[in-house]
């Protein structure tokens, strides 16, 4: 589709910037970090593939870190798109504000899920594997008045 825009979708890297995941993200327009990035090194690995817009995640400490906001909201088509790094601290009620997807990361948990008209997006962590979760990245799938994630495991 002519219209649609792929957005790359990471979360939870703690500081690693895995080959595959890079892989994974090849070909997107954006790349979407929802928080605990770990370090302005992996920020700058992702930025060789595509312009990168990062949230700040509880781990996420010191100068480099201090530029990131704890969200951050956008357009791309008329699509509004809110992150955070912790969906549990989402201070507005997203349909009211127009928002058509919420993503977030924090738990380590892939998941898709609709509630009403907005899309609840977490692409898991891409950084240390925790318990038995997959290592994943994910995609948004925007076109006007749409959007769609996929979660992508890695390796």
């Amino acid at each position: 589709m002519a219209d649609q825009h792929v957005l790359g979708v990471i979360s939870d890297t703690h500081g690693i910037i895995r080959p595959e995941a890079l892989v994974a993200l090849a070909g997107v327009e954006r790349i979407l970090h929802a928080g605990d990035v770990g370090g302005p090194e992996v920020l700058a690995a992702l930025a060789k593939v595509a312009p990168v817009v990062a949230v700040r995640g509880n781990n996420d400490a010191g100068p480099w870190a201090r530029r990131l906001q704890q969200t951050e909201t956008f357009t791309i088509v008329g699509v509004r798109i809110l992150m955070l790094h912790d969906v549990k601290e989402l201070a507005v009620d997203p349909a009211a504000a127009g928002v058509a997807a919420v993503v977030a990361g924090h738990s380590h948990r892939p998941a898709v899920e609709e509630r009403g008209d907005v899309l609840f997006f977490n692409p898991g962590s891409a950084g240390p594997r925790r318990f038995k979760l997959p290592v994943a990245v994910g995609r948004l799938y925007v076109s006007a008045g749409a959007v769609r994630g996929e979660v992508v495991q890695l390796g």
